[in-house]
């Protein structure tokens, strides 16, 4: 189940992966198959919207591009909110993690398809499909353990290592075949490493125990026919909505951006004022999601930088940056896989730290330290573009550089998150507050993407000056919240 309650394995002291519990090996393969298709796709989107026609691209502008892929990156997040609804109250988190991955891959599919109209009508497809899979397979992790164990974010630590195990392979992949052969057999490389991903855990389910086995808070009878109507009608609104602005002729992608931006904040606002007003969770519950709701900002503030990565720096990388070896042009995109290989080799002496310091250093300042480096990032970013001033191609050793900072920020802040969000969320919302963890990822990527336009009106040297300052002013001021927030947490470290 999706309650927090520890499954068999874990509460018997299984440590047959690495340690930990076995039913981990299938969550982490299965994570690590969808990584590698979204990370693909992800590795050469930017690319591919910017491409002129005649190469076989969008031919879009990079101001429109960079706000698409922060909007498209949102939306997969924002998905996981109903999608954690769907498994408390519908399906389980087994099944939603289940048709989630059948749905990515139609999606990765539909993309490989050589028309200008299919990577829109793919991208749907994943955004749904992730938003079923990705907050109910890290819940389903975090079932392994007691809630408050000290194991528990060294697991989430080894779990993320198959989150970049996938990132890591898949741009060197999708990267060379898309930019070097042809961008649709790039998305079809993805498209295959998801099927991957659906035989794995379809072969694996037996490991689980009763991990996801059923909804939390199931709905039933009257109560279910309701919801499905509603649904319905959700359903039927948006496609209304999208008539309308066809026949207006307001379809297009900046509009379509715009609106997504805005819905997605209102979507965070609304949903964290129903948790904190629903009368049938504790007075405890209540004042830790409280103190959730600050971890909230700062991860967002994070992911507006760090997932700029995709777009920004990817442009960066292939317009500003030196990439020939021995007579090869390497993939631009094969820069998108210095971040992952940096966790995998970083995450378990993370995981280690964790472990060995215990609760002595608290989540709130664990959160700082990686707002502090994200932005340490983004300043060590703008010498490089100062350096690229003149025309001269940089060596790559300057994003290398970037993203070892920004490695180190991510696993003070991100397999942290997990893990915190698990003990944390009410047990009436369990697999739902996971989902309003990615959440804070898509509020950082929507609002990111419309602050990525800058990018194209400010000089590089002030535009990554001015949000890596931010950035470190955020994580000094974190520490001086931290000890409220640590009380609102209610005993949670």
């Amino acid at each position: 189940m999706t309650s927090g309650v520890p499954t068999a394995d874990a509460a018997s002291g299984d440590r047959s992966f690495f340690g930990h519990p076995r039913a981990l090996s299938t969550l982490f393969f299965t994570e690590m198959w969808e990584r590698f298709s979204f990370y693909g796709m992800r590795a050469i989107l930017v690319l591919y919207l910017t491409a002129a026609v005649a190469d076989g691209g969008q031919g879009m502008g990079n101001s429109t591009a960079n706000a698409l892929y922060g909007t498209y990156n949102a939306m997969v997040y924002l998905m996981a909110l109903p999608g954690g609804w769907v498994a408390d109250r519908l399906l389980g988190a087994r099944r939603s993690v289940l048709w989630g991955g059948v749905v990515i891959a139609c999606g990765h599919y539909v993309m490989a398809v050589p028309t200008r109209w299919s990577v829109f009508a793919g991208m749907t497809l994943i955004v749904l499909g992730t938003g079923l899979l990705k907050p109910n397979v890290s819940s389903m992790v975090g079932d392994l353990y007691e809630r408050d164990s000290p194991r528990r974010d060294a697991g989430f630590s080894i779990f993320y290592m198959g989150i970049n195990l996938g990132a890591f392979l898949a741009p060197l992949i999708t990267g060379f075949l898309g930019e070097k052969i042809n961008w649709h057999l790039g998305f079809g490389a993805a498209a295959i490493g998801m099927t991957f991903g659906v035989i794995q855990y379809v072969v694996g389910r037996r490991k689980l125990g009763r991990a996801g086995e059923r909804p939390t808070d199931p709905l039933l009878g009257e109560q279910r026919r309701r919801a499905l109507v509603r649904i319905g009608l959700v359903t039927a609104a948006v496609v209304l909505v999208v008539a309308v602005l066809a026949v207006a002729d307001l379809f297009t992608v900046d509009v379509v951006v715009n609106l997504l931006t805005a819905a997605t904040v209102l979507i965070t606002v609304g949903y964290f004022a129903r948790i904190l007003t629903d009368r049938q969770i504790s007075g405890t519950e209540r004042s830790r999601m409280k103190g959730y709701a600050w971890l909230f900002v700062f991860a967002a503030a994070f992911w507006l930088i760090y997932d700029q990565a995709g777009s920004v720096l990817n442009t960066f990388a292939e317009e500003r940056v030196d990439r020939d070896v021995a007579g090869f042009t390497f993939p631009a995109s094969w820069l998108q896989s210095v971040n992952p290989i940096l966790i995998i080799i970083a995450a378990p002496l993370f995981a280690v730290l964790w472990l060995k310091l215990g609760h002595r250093v608290s989540t709130p300042v664990k959160f700082s330290v990686g707002l502090v480096l994200n932005g340490l990032s983004f300043v060590l970013m703008a010498a490089a573009a100062q350096a690229a001033v003149g025309g001269g191609g940089v060596s790559p050793l300057w994003l290398v550089a970037v993203y070892a900072i920004q490695v180190s920020g991510e696993l003070s802040l991100s397999p942290v998150g997990l893990s915190v969000t698990t003990k944390l969320a009410p047990v009436k919302y369990a697999s739902q507050v996971m989902g309003l963890w990615f959440l804070a990822t898509a509020v950082g990527d929507a609002i990111g993407g419309q602050v990525a336009r800058l990018a194209a009106a400010w000089s590089e040297v002030t535009y990554f000056l001015t949000f890596g300052l931010a950035s470190v002013v955020l994580g000094l001021a974190a520490v001086m919240v931290s000890r409220h927030i640590r009380s609102l947490m209610a005993g949670i470290h």
